[in-house]
């Protein structure tokens, strides 16, 4: 049915993409009905579709606040959508985030807190503590995305700094029950690194928090320093008497959409072969990594006979080192098509679940065997376009963008390699 490699690797993303849809997923994680009332509150890309999948499925009152990116809301009657910034917060998300935390303390011992939390809910829940400001967060926010560090230590260092996250938020709801459902968008399905786990008891500690900064030789502003050095900054932990009415659900997860793209390839006949769905590091890095594994399936027939398709998750990092247009999953690319060097044979998509591959409004790409003599035709070269960062400038001017809009979810970075067929032996 697809002849074209492109668009069967278009098809698996979007199957993965299906896979993660709240309106899939939420409803048979519904609480049952608590004697009061159920308030409905969560943050994330995903959290309004969420919330408009509970409205669906919820038989009796409900009322409440999320808050969700810009442009990822979705229409809801009895559920308040809120949209603010991400990756870096704003006032919008501030004013939610307080909204959200007097939710949580206004519930009593008959109600149930239903959390709808999804990936970029760090962002989208900046409450710092006393007496920082939304801007000294902004600057540590900026800094930790700019310098490389996994997702888990720029939470680490975002929860110790926060006033509802790590915890904290179900910690406001006590005696209330509190049901988190979880959407993952974190290499391990760590509870704890979704939007810096608000309803999840930390184990980490300031200590952990100050050895980020040094580690990356981040100058964080003084008043950072300050809260840091401070116990107020301590997170609420996992042993806390606060949290024992917390339950934490995972309902959707990157292993789960990875097998779904799976399925559209075994029904060509395709062998897939699911090689994590929890890849971190520098992208370029693994690009460079996934492109060797590729070339030896097609050079060698080793560890996979072609043709065959190799899928992977995960997420990964970028230091920024050029002033271009990029994203972890079009770096990805960049450095896989250079170490590829225009094998034939080969092609690869990668891009954000959803839909936005860093700042920009693509969700990623795809690499032909011919992009590099496409680029080098625009005056282009992947060497010069990785140097500066710029994957989105690159692929765009090649039509090669992967675009879908918000996709109301987030499981994550996708992969996929096609190697359709073994390279010609060379006499």
């Amino acid at each position: 049915m697809y002849s074209d490699p492109e668009k069967l690797l278009r098809a698996m993303f979007d199957a993965a993409v299906a896979a993660a849809q709240p309106s899939l997923c939420v409803p048979p994680h519904l609480p049952e009905k608590p004697e009061g009332k159920l308030i409905v509150i969560g943050a994330g890309k995903a959290s309004a579709s969420m919330a408009r999948a509970v409205e669906q499925h919820w038989s009796g009152p409900l009322s409440g606040l999320v808050v969700t990116r810009y442009g990822h809301a979705v229409a809801c009657d009895k559920i308040e959508v809120v949209e603010a910034a991400h990756p870096v917060p704003d006032k919008a998300g501030l004013d939610a985030a307080a909204r959200i935390l007097d939710l949580a303390r206004s519930a009593g011992p008959d109600d149930t807190v239903l959390c709808l939390i999804s990936g970029g809910g760090s962002a989208l829940l900046p409450m710092p503590l006393e007496p920082l400001m939304l801007e000294d967060k902004q600057a540590v926010t900026r800094a930790l995305l700019a310098c490389g560090a996994p997702i888990s230590e720029i939470n680490c260092v975002r929860r110790h700094l926060s006033g509802i996250k790590g915890g904290r938020l179900a910690a406001a709801a006590h005696p209330a029950r509190v049901v988190s459902l979880l959407i993952s968008d974190v290499p391990g399905d760590h509870p704890l690194d979704i939007a810096s786990g608000p309803t999840v008891g930390d184990p980490t500690t300031a200590d952990d928090a100050r050895a980020i900064l040094k580690r990356y030789d981040i100058s964080a502003p003084q008043a950072v320093l300050d809260v840091l050095a401070s116990v107020r900054c301590e997170s609420v932990k996992p042993d806390d008497e606060r949290l024992k009415n917390t339950e934490n659900v995972m309902i959707a997860a990157p292993q789960i959409s990875l097998e779904a793209a799976a399925e559209i390839a075994v029904r060509e006949s395709l062998p897939v072969h699911i090689l994590s769905d929890a890849i971190e590091g520098e992208a370029r890095d693994v690009g460079k990594t996934l492109a060797g594994i590729a070339l030896q399936v097609a050079r060698r027939g080793q560890p996979f006979e072609p043709p065959c398709i190799l899928l992977s998750g995960g997420e990964t990092t970028v230091t920024v080192r050029g002033q271009g247009r990029g994203g972890r999953n079009v770096e990805f690319l960049l450095s896989l098509a250079q170490t590829l060097e225009a094998q034939p044979g080969i092609w690869a998509l990668a891009a954000d679940t959803d839909g936005v591959d860093g700042i920009e409004e693509t969700a990623g790409a795809i690499v032909t065997p011919d992009t590099r003599e496409r680029g080098l035709a625009k005056g282009m070269t992947l060497a010069a376009a990785l140097a500066d960062n710029d994957g989105h400038g690159f692929f765009g001017a090649l039509g090669d963008a992967v675009v879908t809009g918000p996709t109301t979810t987030n499981v994550n970075d996708f992969r996929a390699i096609y190697i359709r067929e073994r390279a010609e032996e060379k006499t």
